[in-house]
């Protein structure tokens, strides 16, 4: 079944609508436009196939910023599932997507599952992808594709904290593998690109060059935003952590964090510390933490 509002958005390539498939597999797509006008930021476009919608916009922020909260119903991804989300951001909007708790992928059964999101920012426009953290089961065979595109004057701030097996419960994720794809154009051009692969059973879970022996990785990515020299130290020391190690690094007009430990709490801390300090430089606003984290 497909739902969808009306939408004056037609501006963009078209996304492949999937239906769902017969079985015990899911094949849910969902799509998502933003608009500007003298009223602030709406969603224009809401369409989904399968088990996979938005709940109604949010605007704790005011209506410059919408706030949009990603629902999986079935509450876990199994064995041939596969998520498609497009986001289009038009020109001036403001959009923050996350999601109500954690994802979890769980064993393959024979069957490897994916997701792929695709966001559009059009010109002057900002996106936040702030989804909670990913939690990948023992034996989860995993693809996992990013794909942003920017105008030249638009924004992007995306994180991401990926766990690896059930450590509280003693699961480890000693088989199963992720492979994930990420990148981000500006105007076109190729400003980021980054891919690799955690195979459970293979050296990288503990090489020194890898995860050493870490079960929780974590990022976040401000593209369009330049910090001095005393900003990035300010930013290191603000995101510091006895749980883990972090480190920042500023590339042309892209700041990326990251952290490395055991615990998705610790890796949560430092990716709000950062967001706090790098949400009011690249968007001229300060972090409004949405109520569902804390719940």
């Amino acid at each position: 079944m497909v739902l969808a509002e009306p939408s004056p958005m037609n501006d963009h390539a078209p996304i492949l609508l999937r239906t769902t498939l017969p079985g015990s597999c899911w094949q849910a797509h969902l799509r998502l436009g933003f608009v500007h006008g003298a009223n602030g930021t709406r969603l224009a476009e809401r369409i989904h196939t399968g088990p996979l919608r938005v709940q109604k916009p949010l605007y704790p922020e005011g209506p410059q910023v919408c706030h949009a909260v990603l629902v999986h119903p079935p509450g876990g991804v199994v064995g041939g599932d596969a998520l498609e989300i497009g986001i289009v951001a038009g020109a001036g909007s403001h959009a923050l997507l996350t999601t109500p708790g954690a994802g979890k992928w769980y064993r393959a059964n024979g069957r490897p599952s994916r997701q792929d999101v695709r966001i559009d920012i059009k010109a002057n426009a900002a996106v936040e992808w702030l989804p909670q953290e990913t939690l990948f089961y023992r034996d989860a065979q995993v693809e996992l594709t990013h794909a942003v595109r920017l105008a030249e004057n638009a924004r992007y701030l995306g994180s991401e904290i990926l766990c690896f097996g059930r450590t509280a419960s003693g699961e480890v994720f000693e088989e199963g593998s992720v492979r994930q794809t990420g990148t981000i154009h500006r105007a076109g051009e190729l400003v980021w690109h980054e891919e690799g692969q955690v195979d459970g059973a293979g050296p990288f879970m503990h090489s020194p060059f890898g995860l050493g022996g870490n079960t929780v990785c974590a990022t976040l990515i401000a593209c369009g935003l330049a910090l001095d020299a005393s900003q990035v130290a300010q930013l290191r020391q603000e995101t510091d952590s006895p749980a883990g190690h972090s480190g920042v690094t500023q590339l042309p007009k892209i700041v990326v964090v990251r952290h490395l430990g055991r615990s998705s709490e610790a890796a949560r801390a430092v990716l709000l510390a950062a967001w706090r300090r790098l949400r009011p430089a690249l968007l001229g606003r300060e972090a409004a933490v949405p109520r569902l984290w804390n719940t």
